[in-house]
């Protein structure tokens, strides 16, 4: 997994006049592959982890406001779905083989980067030892005050490659103040609990913002002072609107999985958002892949940036895949035959719909399979309480819909089911992507009804 780094006469921006070109950089065109907290605000830690002054937020230390999935809309596509428009059956391949990836030597230690020291002692208490790829090509380009464009899947570690260089440039300038923009709350959340642990032993503070939870506690924490807020564009837009967040304040924003926000409608959104903020901003750029839309993000709001490409295994070739045929009046009745098999032993299954995915869920705990649902029609509470029982083995299934499972770390899936086909093939390898981790074998199945 080799990053790689570009910039010079064919870089892109804003005020660069050049539009993006493919030739600039071999960037991975690969899709996605992809800790609950406490309700409160997250403050980097200070003596026992309360801050001597008043409660900061119902949660007190380390909690940052999180919920539901910040979209006004309710986090989606308008409109009916859309249909499948790739067929699975040609990737099939029932014997993966590994493949041996060149190994990558990072040209830095935590130590090397000029780094605070409790800052390093944090990046290493947190299980970090060495940098990864991107994290060893982006924080110093970050630290230069580069603008960065990171073309890099989920677990690749670059929520720590952009927050360990911002937390350090916030320890040097306290009036800074950090914008994160993400798709989802679950990975709103994800990123605030990096954040706790990279900040623990200073007096920064952050606040999560997200929708389909009570708007009214995070305007009071925004009104307190906050070096990082972090939040979905529809909630953090609604408190723009209501001039409960001040903008003007903003130092750097960050986008993070652009792609997937563009693909969930919010383009227009994060438009208000970023022109909002001050021209003079740093902004940092992180997608799994690029579009026409994220091209044009990028030369409107990024200036001069540098772009880092990390390319992962090609999961679809690594991850035992096949296809499960099934007539429809009996497609039910062939998943809890799948499920009879005790190989199955932590499952997540893909559903298109809020409604079939909470019915499939229910009809699979009436048929002694205990299993536990997320989609957009759950409060935050709830879809924590299931993620957090399919973590601990409480169920051995999770059905989801593909934007509630967006962003969220799973570990130990043994298989993904498709049982409803996926739109794209980004979509495909997405889902799939949940499985096989960290050098383990994993299987996909995917359901095709008989013609």
């Amino acid at each position: 997994m080799n990053p790689t780094k570009s910039r010079s006469s064919q870089s892109f921006g804003r005020n660069s006049g050049r539009s993006y070109s493919h030739s600039r950089s071999s960037f991975s065109h690969s899709p996605s592959s992809h800790s609950p907290s406490s309700h409160g605000r997250a403050y980097g830690g200070f003596s026992a982890g309360k801050r001597p002054s008043a409660s900061r937020g119902q949660g007190g230390y380390g909690g940052g406001r999180a919920g539901a999935g910040g979209a006004r809309r309710g986090g989606g596509r308008s409109g009916g779905r859309k249909m499948s428009t790739f067929n699975p059956s040609q990737f099939i391949n029932t014997n993966p083989v590994d493949r041996v990836e060149e190994v990558y030597e990072p040209k830095h230690r935590f130590d090397t980067f000029g780094l605070n020291e409790k800052l390093v002692q944090a990046i290493t208490a947190s299980g970090l030892e060495m940098p990864f790829p991107i994290q060893d090509q982006i924080i110093p380009e970050i630290l230069k005050g580069n603008d960065v464009i990171g073309l890099a899947e989920t677990g690749t570690g670059k929520t720590a490659a952009f927050l360990i260089p911002l937390i350090e440039k916030t320890l040097k300038e306290d009036n800074r103040q950090t914008l994160i923009l993400t798709p989802t709350r679950e990975l709103a959340i994800q990123i605030e609990g990096e954040f706790r642990k990279l900040a623990r032993p200073f007096r920064l503070f952050s606040v999560t913002c997200v929708g389909g939870v009570n708007i009214y506690p995070q305007i009071k924490m925004l009104r307190k002072k906050n070096h990082f807020v972090i939040g979905t564009p529809g909630r953090i837009l609604d408190l723009i609107n209501r001039k409960i967040f001040d903008t003007s304040k903003v130092t750097t924003v960050v986008l993070d999985e652009a792609d997937r926000m563009l693909d969930m409608g919010f383009i227009n959104d994060i438009r208000s958002i970023v022109s909002a903020t001050p021209k003079e901003r740093e902004t940092h750029f992180f997608s799994a892949t690029i579009t026409n839309d994220t091209k044009q993000l990028v030369n409107d709001f990024l200036h001069n940036p540098v772009m880092i490409s990390v390319k992962k295994k090609d999961v679809s070739n690594s991850i035992a895949q096949d296809v499960v045929h099934f007539k429809q009046s009996a497609k039910f009745e062939k998943l809890l035959e799948l499920l009879s098999n005790p190989d199955l032993k932590r499952v997540l299954i893909f559903g298109a719909m809020k409604h079939s995915v909470e019915k499939l869920a229910i009809q699979l705990s009436e048929h002694g399979i205990k299993a536990e649902s997320i989609h957009g029609n759950k409060n935050h509470g709830q879809r924590q309480r299931a993620l957090t029982k399919f973590k601990m083995g409480g169920v051995r299934v999770l059905v989801a819909t593909d934007v509630a499972a967006r962003g969220i770390h799973i570990n130990d899936v043994t298989h993904v089911i498709n049982y409803d086909l996926p739109n794209t093939f980004e979509d495909y390898v997405h889902r799939i992507g949940r499985t096989g981790r960290a050098n383990k074998r994993g299987q996909a199945l995917t359901f095709i009804p008989m013609r």
